[in-house]
């Protein structure tokens, strides 16, 4: 089964030129697709998938182009290729075309899981390599919840969460389980939390991350945090520290380190 796994990729991969990207429409549910970004590397070591924050739509092309590509994990999407990975952008699926898209609980569903999981499925049968769930912001909600519900091969080989959701929004509203009330302890993949040590953002407040990480079991989870950088903008949004703006680069290059050591 290996050999047919790395055949297939093979395949696919020699007929995509390694600078090439694609759009995949992957049916995920019973009448419904999940649209993709697909950024292929012929050398990777890994795949990763970049969840968005915010609504999780960021609106695919059929051409490519990403009309909403603020977000961090987006507009680095192209570092980490250059990293040694195959990259997967993810954007909203097809019964979730229309506000509010992620948002009303759904990355707190179990049909959000489902899509999670077949784009975890497709990616080890195109690539054969590790799978990694990267998100951002409300993105680490979608990925811990994968995480905490699927274990590999239908989960994630290990998930990193940055700029994590800590706390519920004041605004109230159906948003689902900040990730401190997830469970945590049932998480069996390594995980990285990256966290800007002055995000502003009033719900994930550096503060609590001591308490996100006691909710991990020992030894599981690794806390990485930066300073730097320039904040610009609505607190909760790509310019702000929340969003790595002028660190980028070395938050990348950080996440793409610890992924190789501890694949």
């Amino acid at each position: 089964m290996k050999a047919i796994v790395a055949l297939a990729a093979a395949l696919w991969l020699a007929a995509v030129p390694a600078w090439a990207q694609q759009v995949v429409d992957l049916p995920s549910r019973p009448g419904v697709t999940e649209r993709m970004l697909v950024l292929p590397n012929s050398s990777a070591s890994a795949t990763v998938l970049l969840l968005t924050g915010g609504s999780g739509h960021v609106n695919i092309k059929d051409s490519g182009q990403i009309a909403r590509a603020e977000n961090f994990l987006v507009r680095t999407r192209e570092r980490f290729r250059q990293e040694g990975f195959n990259v997967l952008v993810l954007d909203a699926p097809s019964d979730h075309g229309a506000r509010p898209y992620l948002g009303g609980g759904f990355r707190d569903s179990a049909e959000h899981v489902a899509d999670l999981g077949a784009v975890v499925h497709w990616a080890r049968q195109q690539f054969g390599l590790p799978v990694w769930i990267v998100g951002t912001s409300r993105g680490t909600q979608s990925a811990a919840h994968a995480a905490e519900v699927l274990a590999p091969p239908a989960g994630p080989d290990g998930i990193v969460l940055t700029s994590t959701i800590l706390l519920r929004s004041p605004r109230g509203g159906d948003q689902g389980r900040p990730v401190p009330e997830m469970d945590l302890g049932r998480i069996a993949v390594p995980v990285l939390v990256v966290h800007h040590e002055q995000d502003p953002c009033p719900i994930c407040q550096p503060g609590q991350l001591p308490g996100l990480m006691k909710r991990f079991a020992p030894g599981r989870a690794e806390l990485k945090t930066y300073t730097g950088g320039d904040s610009q903008g609505p607190a909760c949004e790509p310019w702000s520290h929340h969003g790595y703006n002028g660190i980028e680069d070395r938050v990348v290059a950080d996440i793409a380190a610890w992924i190789r050591q501890h694949q």
